[in-house]
């Protein structure tokens, strides 16, 4: 699934009694907030990949953040053949950097610094300059386990250089949803401060702040004037993995 040119925000549903929601966002049309979304132009690259059961579709901010780009791919499984099969065309995967999300912290391996390379063994990479020679960035979507299988399960991920942040202050999401780390950051978020780093000149990393901190206030609306809006959108369990589960509960049983 490939997303870069703006479609039109037309809510629809197409069975009777099923949720509407917005075939661009994939948002319930009580939260979708596409609508004055235009893609821009950026010097990076956006790859977003997204674990298969990854399903928040209230807060979820995959398919948002790739709205804001003009080249942004959005691909949802578990892996890839290699960066070029996800792109199409042939790239040099050390152009590329990957969100980092190992056990390392911005705030140990760069004080001070909000956006730096690492190497593999967890240092701070010594050319830093490098950073502007990237021809794009990849993000991995999910929860934390989700987003650290798609890591291990994508080992073409090891050619392409290692970014870490270190936000200075938590995410916006706040006590709606509960982050592993004090430094975890959604999806939105990361692209934001990634391409307000290494663009500071353009307007995309103040667009997509803008459009979380929409998305987030009319969540909060709606759990505040209808507490179970969201119980009817609870997303239903993937079958594809139905098997799996069970025989990981026999192998803790055993």
């Amino acid at each position: 699934m490939a997303i870069g040119q703006p479609l039109s925000c037309g809510v629809e549903a197409d069975e009777p009694g099923r949720t509407l929601e917005c075939p661009r966002c994939g948002k319930p049309e009580t939260l979708c907030v596409c609508a004055g979304v235009e893609a821009s132009e950026s010097a990076l690259e956006l790859v977003i990949l997204q674990h298969p059961q990854e399903q928040d579709r209230m807060l979820g901010t995959a398919k948002l953040t790739a709205l804001h780009f003009k080249r942004a791919t959005l691909r949802v499984g578990l892996s890839w053949p290699s960066l070029s099969r996800i792109l199409g065309r042939s790239v040099d995967p050390r152009r590329w950097a990957v969100l980092y999300l190992g056990s390392l912290k911005g705030r140990d391996v760069v004080p001070g610094v909000e956006v730096a390379l690492v190497d593999r063994k967890g240092q701070a990479d010594p050319d830093q300059r490098a950073l502007r020679d990237l021809e794009g960035i990849i993000l991995l979507d999910g929860s934390w386990s989700q987003a650290k299988a798609l890591w291990w399960r994508n080992p073409w991920l090891l050619k392409c250089r290692r970014i870490i942040l270190n936000p200075k202050l938590p995410s916006r999401y706040g006590r709606l949803r509960r982050e592993p780390r004090a430094d975890g950051l959604s999806t939105i978020e990361a692209a934001a401060m990634l391409i307000g780093h290494l663009e500071p000149k353009g307007e995309i990393a103040a667009r997509l702040l803008a459009s979380f901190d929409r998305l987030l206030d009319r969540y909060r609306q709606l759990k505040a004037t209808t507490p179970d809006f969201d119980r009817s959108y609870e997303p239903e369990k993937d079958g594809r993995f139905k098997g799996a589960r069970k025989r990981h509960r026999r192998l803790r049983r055993s």
